[in-house]
């Protein structure tokens, strides 16, 4: 067998291609090995591990190399005049094999998870499930995932079992944009050459290939560093920060540096490559360091290993890669067990996730154990290898092989039935949440006491809880109005968006100042300005708090703006001297700390000791208790699964200190009335999911406005206490 050259056939990995010259060039097996360990860190490390592994950015490395190389070799074989414009442009037979070997794994795959879906989720979660299916199937799932800014690390029963599929969207992307501009340079050359004979010449297009390539690649990979530091959650799933890494590998097919090396120095680079491959999943934070330089771990040892094994480092008397040959670590990665498991690395790139997920959601647990994640990963391979064998290789190959025609016919219309039921149902789910509407501002406090039930002991007789499970997510306040009125301030940015609420003619003001948990309660500040005749104006923001040193962080990333935007609201605040400023006085303790329970952080003493030098006056209310802090599940998808309130939210003890932390520091501040609602939420040591008929959480730590609003009348007891306004 001889070495192979730059070239290695299409995305496939086809053998027997020939170049220009017609030499057939042989098929680097040690590619499909390496294709083989990538998919093993891959389910491994979600499996086991809850961790991004490098094996991802293999796959996409690996996929530039042989993808462009097809389409250079195309350009170049049909650039001459006796080739044909439609034979140079038409795109048709490229992306057919392309659509033959991607969608059939991947529609059987969806149309298997609506199935699951729809016998393990909670009703819930339907909606955005079908969001993602369809995201999926027609490639943008990574910009549906970048916009919801879900975090890939850890897999646990609250994930989404299509959350990988971002890394097939941004393949599927990067496959089709480059071939569509391969097709038109090179129709541009060809048109050229009839002028300037230079244009058909393969070194011209391979350099102007290149040259495009590089210029596109720099600029990815600068713009994957420039977004990591502002918004990485989003960057991790863009295809724009993501093009550096298959275009690298596209840049080593159309230049292949050439350096003779002995078997030891080849050997030696290969095994480095390897181990940083391997050990990258657990030195380097996948989810808060990818696409940006770190990701050059990876991608650059995928680099040194195709290179190291190509003809461009042996001497011309030197054998090719030999997988009997002990001596050659490229022969070793050519194995067949390597092989055979690089062969079914798509589709079980597919389905080990799903499969994980499933079960965790079926078991209601974060994590699996060493002996269940065995299993998943044997059950994963077998499923794998029967959808390579009876799905993807049957339509892949077309004729021949074990298969009939009719076979392939009955396979083709079963997948066509199915994909069109998962569709269909995908879509109902959809429209079915966009229909959700939440209308809680009139309840019946008769029927619907809310928190005052247990703060009061007001009965609550037996009727459906409100609002809807469904709509649950949509229960917030008023400042979460769609742009332009949205007047809380999102991520990533400082700007202080003041809103106006309650009775906005009034000429007493209270300001509610903080992050979404003092938003949480402008629904009940609201109904009180109204009936009270003061306005309620709002200086809020999304993950963020009144701080003055401490840097709040997201995804591992600092998030500065945080510090910039609390800085800029205290100036504020100074300037318009609202009468009462509402913020909140605890939060549950660090991760880091290993304790349970809520305490007030030093940053909010600072704050407090600014606010009473100006002379403020200041409502400070306790933090709610987190429900995640005990487990996962979001307290509307854990009733929606027909569990009861009483296991859908949190032990007390798990979220909350004994006491009131606040306690601790209100001697030094007579000007600040703190407020505890404890007892409204929790009872006898257990914080449930729905007080006196009303859903407590739209999520796992906010409050629904419907909830807020039911606790107006205690709210309006204790300001006409603090205030003494009416």
């Amino acid at each position: 067998m001889s070495s192979t050259t730059t070239a290695a056939g299409g995305p496939s990995g086809e053998p027997g291609s020939k170049p220009s010259g017609g030499k057939p060039i042989a098929y680097r097996h040690d590619l499909d090995g390496l294709r083989g360990l990538a998919i093993a860190l891959v389910a491994i490390f979600h499996v086991w591990f809850g961790r991004v592994s490098g094996g991802v950015d293999v796959f996409l490395t690996l996929s530039g190399y042989f993808f462009v190389a097809s389409l250079l070799k195309h350009v170049t074989a049909t650039n001459p005049s006796t080739a044909t414009w439609r034979e140079a442009l038409n795109p048709w037979p490229r992306l057919s094999r392309l659509l033959r070997r991607l969608l059939p794994a991947l529609y059987l795959v969806l149309a298997g998870v609506v199935l699951l879906c729809w016998q393990l989720m909670p009703s819930t979660r339907l909606g955005p499930l079908g969001q993602e299916v369809i995201a999926s199937a027609l490639y943008y799932q990574n910009y549906l995932l970048a916009l919801n800014s879900q975090n890939y690390g850890a897999a646990t029963s609250a994930a989404s079992p299509m959350q990988h599929l971002w890394s097939m969207s941004m393949q599927g992307q990067f496959f089709f944009a480059t071939l569509f501009a391969a097709l038109a340079l090179g129709g541009l050359l060809k048109f050229a050459a009839r002028f300037d004979r230079r244009f058909g010449d393969p070194k011209t297009i391979r350099v102007i290939f290149g040259v495009c390539l590089l210029a596109v690649a720099l600029l990815s990979f600068a713009w994957a560093n420039y977004r990591h530091a502002v918004n990485q959650p989003v960057n991790y799933y863009d295809t724009l920060a993501r093009l550096w890494e298959p275009l690298a590998g596209a840049l080593l097919a159309i230049w292949m540096p050439k350096l003779v090396m002995s078997r030891a120095v080849r050997n030696t680079l290969t095994i480095v490559a390897l181990l940083l491959i391997i050990t990258s999943g657990w030195w380097i934070q996948g989810v808060q360091e990818y696409p940006g330089a770190l990701a050059l771990v990876p991608a650059g040892s995928t680099l040194l290993i195709i290179w190291t094994g190509s003809a461009a480092t042996r001497p011309a008397t030197a054998p090719a890669i030999d997988v009997h040959d002990n001596r050659d670590v490229n022969g070793l990665m050519a194995q067949p067990s390597m092989m055979w498991l690089g062969n079914i690395a798509y589709s079980l790139y597919l389905i080990h996730w799903p499969l994980l997920i499933f079960f965790l959601t079926w078991r209601i647990k974060d994590k699996a154990t060493f002996a269940e994640g065995t299993a998943i990963l044997a059950v994963s391979v077998l499923l794998a290898w029967l959808v390579t064998r009876y799905v993807e290789t049957p339509l892949r190959a077309g004729r021949g092989l074990d298969f009939s025609k009719q076979y392939r016919r009955i396979l083709v219309v079963g997948l066509v039935i199915v994909t069109i039921v998962a569709g269909t149902t995908s879509a109902v789910w959809v429209q079915r949440q966009k229909n959700l509407h939440v209308d809680t501002m009139n309840l019946d406090p008769r029927l619907y006491p809310g928190g005052l039930a247990f703060l009061w002991g007001v009965p609550a007789p037996h009727v459906p809880p409100q609002p809807e499970l469904g709509a649950a997510y949509m229960d917030r306040g008023p400042t979460w109005d769609n742009p332009p009125n949205q007047k809380i301030t999102s991520w990533n940015d400082d700007t202080v968006r003041v809103g106006v609420f309650g009775d906005t003619t009034a000429t007493r003001t209270i300001a509610v100042a903080g992050g979404s948990h003092a938003d949480m309660w402008i629904p009940a500040l609201d109904v009180l300005g109204r009936k009270h005749h003061f306005r309620v104006t709002t200086y809020v923001k999304v993950g963020c708090a009144l701080v003055k040193t401490h840097v709040f962080k997201w995804y591992g990333k600092e998030r500065p703006d945080c510090n910039r935007w609390a800085a800029k609201v205290m100036k504020q605040l100074a300037q318009d001297k609202p009468d009462v400023v509402f913020t909140n006085s605890t939060r549950p303790t660090e991760e880091e700390d290993h304790r349970p329970g809520d305490y007030v952080p030093h940053d909010y003493v600072e704050i407090f000791d600014d606010f009473t030098a100006r002379g403020q006056k200041v409502i400070a209310m306790r933090d709610t208790p987190w429900t995640h802090l005990e487990n996962d599940w979001n307290p509307p998808e854990c009733l929606a699964t027909g569990r009861k309130p009483q296991v859908c939210g949190v032990k007390q003890s798990v979220a909350l200190a004994p006491t009131d932390p606040a306690k601790t520091i209100a001697a030094q501040f007579p000007g600040i009335t703190f407020l505890d609602y404890t007892k409204a939420v929790c009872q006898d040591g257990y914080c449930p999911a729905i007080v006196g008929n009303i859903l407590v959480y739209r999520d796992t730590h906010h409050f629904t406005a419907t909830f807020a609003r039911s606790l107006a009348p205690a709210l309006e007891k204790d300001l006409r206490k603090s205030l003494h306004w009416w």
